[in-house]
């Protein structure tokens, strides 16, 4: 039987961030937040998810680029190694810059940093919609003469270094400051200090960024989040409210110039103000009582925890068995997963539709069961459970709220 090996990274990085979550109670530091650490789990599962679907699919693209528009043919020696990694860093940087200054871009990236924490959970906070991005401006390396093969496994290990900066545990780390972008330099990067906006964009070599103007060392205490906090743990906020806010922004806009101008200008061209008339619309308008209002009883983090486990387990067997899924119950098990992440943020933010999901997710999970036992007598069973819902909807939901809000 074939394993997805890949899929231990899952727990592994899970054990990284328990271990730094010690580091910080020895330390006695409050690095971690119960709400935001949820909100960056996720993220982070997510994109790993979506990635198993579309990772063949940007192979594909550099295979392609490289098959048919290639310039050089770079052979996978020494030099050709060395070579690719110098050049995915250097593409690595404009993007990450180029991220950080047009709109579009930015309205992708700024799932990144809405974290108010700066921990090993916020390392997780990537989005498909970047991977989508980011394969774009990778797709020149192909063209340059890359091969496909020595691509993706130079993103891989490339990929692994920035999870290890994303951590306040871990002090200067001296001469090795002048080479490699540290826990230090990134945490500058994901800071709101003036003095330290649109800094440090290197992502394994800090060299980019003093050759092109963007340095900034660490010096007073950073303070992380965004400029205006979203004030939100909404998973599908917290993913598309980037979007919604450019797409606003173009569409009052008067002109076609002037609507190119929004799509691709700097974000703090884009109206504040068109937030604040979103979150009106899409969000309640006592957002932040609601948030303060959080309840803190260990039987409410426990519930959220505990979905947030089984979903972490649930994708760790996934990935791990990808290749042995039936293609309906990958597509169910998507489905399961991703009402999980939404249902944990609106649990976080106290919704009262939040019921609603929870019926969605016994349903899908009803559908995965039939799908591997495929036993008649399980359509007389939920025949049944859907006739007592409707019957007592009222009274299952009052004391769910009891049980789970505690009103």
């Amino acid at each position: 039987m074939s394993l997805n090996w890949l899929a231990f990274a899952v727990p592994l990085f899970l054990f990284l961030m328990g271990l730094e979550y010690l580091v910080a109670r020895w330390q006695q530091k409050a690095y971690f937040q119960f709400n935001n650490s949820v909100a960056n789990l996720n993220v982070g599962i997510a994109e790993r998810l979506l990635d198993s679907f579309t990772v063949g699919a940007f192979y594909f693209v550099y295979d392609h680029l490289h098959r048919h528009y290639a310039l050089f043919d770079i052979r996978a020696d020494v030099r050709g190694w060395i070579g690719l990694f110098i050049a995915t860093d250097f593409v690595w940087y404009w993007y990450h810059r180029l991220a950080h200054e047009i709109n579009v871009f930015w309205a992708v990236h700024v799932v990144h940093h809405q974290s108010d924490d700066f921990n090993y959970t916020v390392s997780a906070r990537i989005t498909v919609f970047q991977a989508i991005v980011r394969t774009g401006f990778w797709s020149i390396l192909p063209i340059i003469g890359f091969p496909a093969e020595m691509i993706t496994t130079v993103l891989l290990i490339h990929g692994l270094y920035p999870f290890f900066i994303h951590t306040r545990t871990i002090g200067k780390l001296g001469w090795l400051e002048y080479i490699l972008v540290t826990p230090s330099h990134h945490r500058v990067h994901h800071a709101s200090n003036p003095q330290y906006l649109d800094k440090n964009y290197g992502d394994v070599l800090i060299i980019w960024d003093k050759l092109f103007g963007t340095f900034a060392e660490e010096q007073e205490e950073p303070t992380y989040g965004l400029t205006k906090p979203l004030n939100s743990h909404s998973f599908l906020w917290q993913h598309f409210h980037g979007l919604l806010e450019v797409l606003t922004a173009a569409n009052r806009a008067k002109s076609w110039t002037a609507k190119l101008t929004v799509l691709f200008g700097r974000p703090e061209t884009v109206d504040p103000v068109i937030r604040q008339d979103l979150e009106v619309r899409f969000l309640s308008a006592n957002m932040t009582e609601r948030l303060a209002a959080h309840t803190k009883s260990r039987r409410f983090r426990g519930y959220v925890a505990g979905q947030i486990a089984g979903t972490l387990l649930i994708l760790f067997v996934f990935l791990l068995f990808e290749a042995h899924v039936p293609f309906v119950l990958q597509w169910l098990t998507a489905l399961f997963i991703l009402l999980t992440l939404i249902n944990c943020g609106a649990l976080l933010e106290q919704r009262q539709w939040v019921v609603y999901l929870e019926v969605s997710r016994v349903a899908i999970l009803w559908l995965a069961l039939y799908t591997v036992l495929g036993y008649p007598g399980l359509i007389v069973l939920a025949y049944i459970g859907a006739l007592s819902l409707w019957a007592y909807f009222s009274l299952v939901q009052k004391r769910y709220f009891q049980l789970i809000y505690g009103f």
